[in-house]
């Protein structure tokens, strides 16, 4: 009897982190375009700095686009949410739309980058 022993490529450390962060990242994308889903921001930050940590081991490798991928998307976001915030207290049914918008919008990338990831692509 012969034993296996399986051992991890430097990458596939990082490409677990990458799928937590994604993961997280999906639960909070997909309760902001359900009605009445909510989770709580805290699962965003996790994620956030998760990628933030992992981004300098990613380094020279095809993950490296994932992390800023993940990064710039919450952050754009964040922003995109905060220039619309005002529409909220001045004509309602303009804010919903526009963070509705944001939010597939957010919901895309990070269905986009999940796709990437399974197919050991980098993101552009």
């Amino acid at each position: 009897m012969t034993d296996t022993i399986t051992t991890l490529e430097p990458d596939d450390g990082l490409k677990t982190w990458g799928w937590l962060s994604y993961v997280l990242h999906l639960i909070v994308a997909v309760a902001a375009v359900v009605p009445g889903a909510q989770v709580s921001a805290v699962l965003l930050i996790i994620a956030l700095v998760i990628d933030l940590v992992k981004r300098g081991d990613a380094a020279n490798t095809w993950q490296a686009s994932h992390f800023s991928w993940r990064i710039s998307t919450v952050l754009r976001a964040g922003l995109l949410y905060l220039i619309t915030a005002p529409l909220w207290f001045f004509f309602i049914l303009p804010g919903w739309i526009a963070w509705t918008l944001i939010s597939i919008w957010f919901l895309y990338r990070i269905v986009l980058g999940m796709v990437r990831m399974n197919a050991n692509r980098a993101v552009e």
